[in-house]
């Protein structure tokens, strides 16, 4: 089972991505990502109980498998670079960020159809690259894919019926 990392604490209101450690806080999170989109695949491919599974199922699975080992390496560039990462005059909270990845993790382990993940993949990728260029245009612009999407997938999820009374 895959392990969340720790939350900012509310003293760190700085920039995000303005200190090394908050560049590797960043790379933890999209760790924790690969690992709730490895965890979800499999969980996928075990609910045909030895079965046979579907083309479209497998074709989704395999995409979202080269997206995790991509998201793992831009993670590990993260951790190898973060010193030289430092990204001044983003305009966003660290806290933010933490609270973004966590929440991408969370619909990646919860979605119901596989395929429907995809998006939010893809712009952590996007986020997991272009924090890596340390432009902040280019780090707000995926930070807005992961926000569009994460909301997409929220839409799509039931909602509780209402109380009587």
């Amino acid at each position: 089972m895959a392990t969340t990392p720790t939350r900012s604490s509310p003293e760190d209101a700085g920039s995000a991505l303005s200190s090394t450690e908050k560049i590797v806080e960043l790379a933890d999170h999209l760790s924790a990502c690969a690992d709730q989109i490895h965890e979800r695949v499999m969980t996928e491919i075990r609910s045909y109980g030895g079965k046979p599974v579907p083309e479209p199922v497998q074709a989704s699975a395999r995409a979202l498998f080269e997206d995790e080992v991509l998201l793992r390496q831009r993670a590990n560039g993260l951790y190898a670079d973060a010193a030289t990462f430092i990204v001044k005059g983003l305009g966003k909270q660290q806290a933010q960020l933490v609270k973004l990845t966590a929440d991408a993790a969370e619909k990646i382990r919860k979605i119901g159809v596989i395929g429907e993940v995809t998006g939010l993949v893809g712009g952590l990728l996007g986020l997991a690259g272009a924090a890596a260029t340390g432009q902040p245009l280019a780090i707000l612009a995926a930070i807005q894919k992961v926000e569009k999407h994460g909301k997409a997938l929220n839409a799509l999820q039931p909602k509780p019926p209402a109380k009587a009374g």
